[in-house]
């Protein structure tokens, strides 16, 4: 009986990754690098390597060709052993740089590490042509070019030996062509910011197309240099911080950079780190890491490993600190944005009270002492009184009016030449027969009160009614005895410098007076404050006993007006004319009572900025 014996065939369960097609790997390689600009530092990068004291970058056309070059003064490609530079190494070990096994042995401020440097021509044009010397002065070439294997070394007759290295690229690809060399300049100089502070190193950009020279510059951050943040990386981090912090933009960054490289414009870039204090836009600077693992085609962005994890556990400490300054300019910032919108809401409610009518806002004490009261208009007065105010009117507005000289004034506080006169009031309300003093304000381009050499001028433009004097800084008008509108001019003239201003005056039989009166004593102009109550529907609210305005900063309608600085402006200082005319106009009917707050916002919104 025969018998059958089945032989089972091993199958390998193990193995070692190979490359199949070597040539469509290094071209996957070489159209790695997405970014000419990073293609131009890789090879910049490659002279400082080489301990390079000078480098040239020359961007450039010769016969019809455009062509970028790269040369330098360093130690050149490292010779063979009949001193010759060794570019049959260059090219056959493509992945496995030399600069790789110097590290290895200690060698510091080296960047390459991949070998693959080189093969990011291909990104910027069709031909290189490295060139260095040999021991003996002889200069050598050799020639790669795009999407060919190949190679060639050539001999470069010189007249003299030249030093360093030349990297000439020909043909460059036509998406790039119109970068200049103050782009170039830029990029370089926050790329490699500290390696050229290190290094020591000069570089220049020379643009024969747009014939100028740029010299490269290690970037300089704005804003106020962290020196607290110190001892907030442990002692013994490889970790350097610098950071800035300056006011609120979008374009302030942390960037991340590896032993002077930058890595990512942005720390926030990496998942790890996409919260505050690296995304509040208030700081810029540079957190540097010498052993992050970097991704080898593009050399940007780092490998998440547990080099990352690394340095996420150092920075914990900082982000603390960092925070906890954030937070408190931010408090400052708005404490000051605070101030800034009190000073142009109350600036721009003065400019509008001057312009309307006294006796109608008496609750505000713009031009008196605490606690006095205007005296009334002649019209508002009894018979017996009407000759006594009318004699008043006049001294007391001028004194009302007229700026304190001190006794030494600062030159920048003299007033310039007349720019531009107003009518205090510009608009109000008389009933026939009435009074009302008028006062020309002559002001210079920055608002300050003019008053040395003035010649004034009064007329009525249109309506019944008459002016007196005609020449002074303030003229009496007395209405006729019939109600219309009346139209007044003022003319003021400083030597060749001529301005005109007009008021309105309604002349009528039925004055609209208030039927109440708000607080009886002189308040001043209230300042604000706010108060976070979400959800209610309150927006505003006047606290008498602290003379303030009480802003509701939860309310849908601030959230919304707080998305523009100059919206804000305006819903705050609409609130305002709001509490302003509800506690000055008291019990009077709605309508009119709209029509003040149209009044007070038309004339104060006029001078907000």
């Amino acid at each position: 009986m025969s018998h059958r014996i089945e032989k089972t065939a091993k199958i390998s369960t193990r193995g070692n990754l190979r490359i199949g097609d070597h040539w469509n790997a290094i071209t996957i390689i070489a159209l790695s690098q997405s970014n000419p600009l990073k293609a131009v530092a890789e090879l910049v990068e490659n002279s400082i390597d080489a301990r390079a004291k000078t480098i040239v970058i020359t961007r450039g056309k010769d016969k019809g060709q455009h062509y970028l070059r790269v040369k330098d003064d360093g130690e050149g490609v490292s010779r063979n052993a009949d001193g010759a530079p060794d570019f049959h190494y260059v090219a056959t070990h493509v992945c496995d740089s030399i600069k790789r096994q110097l590290k290895t042995q200690g060698t510091r401020g080296l960047q390459g590490e991949f070998g693959i440097g080189l093969l990011s021509f291909w990104t910027l044009g069709e031909d290189l042509l490295l060139t260095s010397a040999a021991d003996d002065g002889r200069a050598w070439q050799m020639h790669l070019r795009k999407g060919d294997p190949s190679y060639r070394i050539t001999q470069r007759s010189a007249l003299f030996p030249e030093p360093g290295t030349e990297v000439l690229i020909r043909g460059i690809l036509p998406g790039i062509k119109n970068f200049s060399g103050e782009k170039i300049q830029w990029y370089l100089a926050s790329e490699l910011r500290d390696r050229i502070r290190h290094s020591g190193v000069s570089i220049r950009v020379v643009d024969r197309t747009a014939r100028a020279e740029f010299k490269v510059e290690p970037r300089q951050f704005e804003g106020r240099l962290l020196h607290e943040l110190g001892d907030a990386v442990p002692a013994q981090s490889e970790v350097y911080a610098e950071i800035y912090l300056h006011a609120h933009s979008a374009a302030n960054a942390v960037s991340l950079y590896r032993s002077g490289t930058r890595v990512l414009e942005s720390l926030a870039e990496l998942e790890a780190f996409a919260r505050a204090p690296w995304t509040s836009g208030y700081v810029q600077g540079i957190i540097d890491a010498p052993y992050l693992n970097l991704t080898p085609g593009t050399r940007l962005g780092v490998i998440h490993d547990a080099t990352l994890a690394r340095l996420v556990v150092e920075l914990a400490p900082l982000e603390a600190r960092l925070g906890k300054i954030i937070d408190d300019q931010q408090r400052a910032e708005e404490e000051r944005a605070s101030r800034d919108v009190l000073r142009s809401v109350q600036g721009a409610r003065k400019e509008a009270l001057l312009a309307l009518p006294a006796e109608e806002y008496d609750w505000f004490d713009l031009h008196r002492g605490e606690g006095k009261r205007r005296p009334r208009t002649t019209a508002e007065a009894t018979p017996g009184e009407a000759a006594q105010a009318e004699e008043q009117s006049v001294p007391i507005d001028v004194g009302a009016h007229r700026e304190i000289s001190e006794p030494q004034r600062q030159f920048f506080e003299y007033a310039g030449p007349l720019f531009s006169v107003m009518i205090s009031p510009v608009s109000s309300v008389i009933e026939v027969g009435g009074s009302r003093p008028l006062r020309a304000i002559a002001r210079d381009r920055a608002r300050r009160a003019v008053e040395q050499d003035l010649a004034h001028a009064w007329r009525v433009l249109e309506g019944e009614g008459t002016l007196e004097p005609i020449d002074s800084e303030i003229a009496t008008f007395r209405a006729a005895n019939e109600p219309g509108l009346v139209r007044v001019e003022a003319t003021v003239t400083q030597g060749q410098i001529v301005c005109r201003a007009e008021a309105h005056i309604t002349v009528t039989a039925s004055l609209v007076s208030k039927t109440a009166s708000g607080d009886s004593t002189y308040q001043g102009l209230p300042g604000y404050t706010y108060h976070k109550a979400a959800g209610e529907l309150w927006r505003s609210q006047f606290d008498a006993e602290r003379n303030l305005v009480v802003v509701n900063n939860g309310h849908r309608d601030f959230v919304y007006a707080a998305r523009n600085k100059m919206l804000k402006l305006r819903y705050i200082c609409r609130l305002f004319a709001k509490e302003l005319v509800l506690k000055n106009f008291v019990g009077i009917p709605q309508d009119q009572l709209l029509e003040r707050l149209l009044e007070l916002t038309l004339y104060t919104e006029e001078n907000l900025r």
